[in-house]
């Protein structure tokens, strides 16, 4: 399961990602976050009821979620408990669901797990409260991720961008390089950031999922949607001469001596937050001047003593193709039970009333188009945001979350080794080729 939201979308916003080099760019909505939220949804009294919500967030994201559970027991005089479900959410609810004890509610990282849960009737249809709240609040995109055969069932209530690459201001004045727009020009800065004696970008490889999201990205610009959706439904095959090209891009990067930080072996060995941490940990004379990944890095900046738009700025990834690709990630909540109080709180959860709280506490981004950008705690979440919304109905689901799960979703398997082994040696693209589609052809049988 991949971090933070554990699923992808994957968009192209008109006009781009709207970050400038300082990470922001348009009207930036400076006022403050932070106040009570908005009171716009008319919710029960369910004084006496309680209920059980599941989530793969420990941490501090099960600490913000708890915000968001708190409000709605304060409206409605309901008790609601949280468990952890652990990655496997499927494994989790499927053994309370033989146990004959569901959770009321289930945030669900993957949509294929979504539809499933659909499929076997574990999931329940959205009433007519929880409907209309999601039409109101969220594009139609939006409202179809998370329907099945036509009827809604879940709301996606936390959403992430995962088209952005983060660098390190010292980084990049000292080697005066700018921020780029096209993939070309991407690779142009990098060596100008690894000739002035600095690792372009640092890589977290042993985490299979963030190698996909590099795939996906330089795939969905390269190839365009139609064909990103054949593959996705595996309708063309991994030996298709798109994933060709689209391998020889990243190869680009990839195989070049001094553009990934500490080498191939060192990011075959590098944990996702290690990564950011060599771009950020030592902010005048970082091991990198780059790191890829979604709007969650800006956690990881924080833990690395960095300070966001100042040491560390973001802009969109670049365009391989005509245009810039947007990934996103997001959790949908789906009602395992069939109760007013589980109904109720997805119409919360679809209510700006719900998304403003986390928003306030930082580390989230909403799709609900209703959350006013003065929620976010700066500018470059602000902006962030900002894209995902006007990314509107254009989007698609990250390719390694619609696979099932043997080849998209699982460590030293499938798509995460595959991609692993390619990072070891680039020049092996059709070996690589052939590797996806043997796994892919079994799992997709299966």
């Amino acid at each position: 399961m991949k971090r933070s939201t554990r699923t992808a979308v994957a968009l192209l916003a008109a006009g781009g990602l709207m970050l400038t080099a300082a990470g922001c760019g348009g009207d930036d909505q400076d006022t403050v976050s932070g106040g009570p939220p908005p009171n716009t949804v008319k919710l029960p009294n369910l004084k006496g009821q309680k209920l059980q919500v599941t989530a793969v967030w420990t941490g501090t994201e099960q600490e913000n979620f708890t915000k968001v559970l708190k409000e709605f027991e304060k409206r409605t005089g309901a008790k609601v408990s949280f468990v952890p479900s652990g990655d496997d959410m499927a494994g989790f609810v499927g053994s309370k669901i033989a146990g004959g004890a569901p959770p009321d509610v289930a945030m669900v990282g993957q949509v294929g797990v979504m539809r499933e849960f659909a499929q076997k009737g574990w999931a329940k249809p959205l009433d007519a409260d929880a409907s209309a709240e999601l039409a109101k609040n969220f594009a139609k995109g939006w409202q179809d991720l998370g329907s099945y055969q036509g009827k809604p069932y879940g709301v996606y209530f936390k959403a992430s961008n995962k088209s952005l690459l983060w660098y390190n201001t010292s980084a990049f004045d000292y080697a005066g390089a700018k921020v780029p727009k096209t993939w070309k020009e991407f690779l142009e800065q990098a060596q100008l950031i690894s000739d002035s004696g600095t690792d372009a970008v640092a890589i977290g490889g042993q985490d299979g999922w963030t190698l996909t999201d590099w795939f996906e990205n330089v795939y969905l610009s390269q190839a365009g949607p139609e064909k990103y959706d054949q593959l996705a439904q595996h309708k063309i095959k991994w030996t298709d001469p798109s994933v060709k090209k689209a391998l020889e891009t990243l190869a680009d990067l990839w195989g070049t001596k001094g553009l990934v930080a500490g080498g191939r072996g060192g990011a075959l060995q590098t944990a996702f937050p290690d990564s950011v941490t060599k771009a950020f940990g030592n902010k005048a004379e970082p091991d990198a001047g780059m790191v890829f990944e979604a709007d969650f890095v800006a956690a990881n900046v924080a833990d690395a003593g960095a300070e966001l738009d100042q040491d560390a700025k973001v802009f969109p990834f670049p365009a391989v193709g005509d245009k810039e690709p947007v990934v996103t990630g997001g959790d949908v909540g789906v009602a395992l039970k069939n109760s007013k109080a589980a109904q109720a709180l997805l119409t919360f959860l679809a209510s700006p009333d719900a998304g403003t709280i986390w928003a306030q506490s930082g580390g989230f981004i909403s799709a609900n188009k209703n959350v006013k950008l003065s929620a976010y705690p700066n500018a470059s979440m602000r902006k962030i945001a900002q894209a995902l919304i006007a990314a509107g109905n254009d989007f698609r689901f990250d390719m390694s979350d619609q696979a099932p799960a043997s080849f998209g979703g699982k460590p030293a398997q499938g798509e995460w080794k595959a991609l692993q082994d390619f990072l070891k040696n680039p020049r092996n693209v059709e070996g690589i080729q052939r590797q996806l589609e043997a796994d892919a052809a079994k799992a997709y049988k299966n």
